[in-house]
């Protein structure tokens, strides 16, 4: 028997038990309310900084913005600083092959110091945008 005839005959006796079949769209804007994922989200962030270090690694200079939001950051909260604030100056004053590798590691410490990135201002909005679209749920 063919996958066509099995098909037909289980659709028979759907039919004849009385079963009926029901197909539903769920509109994509109340899946996208519905669905949250951090793992997609640190998936973009990893994305979004692995295109950083290629965009630095082609122009050091880059690496000024991070060090600036630093000392911006410095100032705004002068002797109360999160911790991960001295965390991301130990890591801005290390060679900048090592601050690639750690920003585009996928391990959890990468991960966590990803969700307070000093690199804002690094991708141009078209950059953002383009990431964000990729990654949309």
């Amino acid at each position: 028997m063919s996958p066509a005839e099995r098909m037909r005959r289980m659709r028979e006796r759907r039919a004849a038990a009385g079963l009926k079949s029901v197909a539903t769209w769920v509109p994509a804007k109340a899946a996208q309310r519905t669905y949250s994922s951090h793992r997609l989200l640190d998936a973009r962030s990893l994305a979004m900084h692995a295109v950083i270090a290629a965009k630095i690694s082609r122009n050091r200079d880059l690496l000024e913005i991070p060090r600036r939001n630093l000392e911006r950051w410095r100032k705004r909260w002068d002797k109360q600083a999160p911790a991960w604030f001295y965390e991301w100056q130990k890591i801005l004053a290390q060679p900048w092959a090592a601050i690639a590798a750690l920003i585009t590691e996928p391990g959890e410490e990468a991960t966590r110091l990803r969700q307070s990135s000093p690199f804002a201002g690094v991708l141009t909005p078209t950059e953002r945008k383009r990431i964000y679209e990729t990654f949309r749920a």
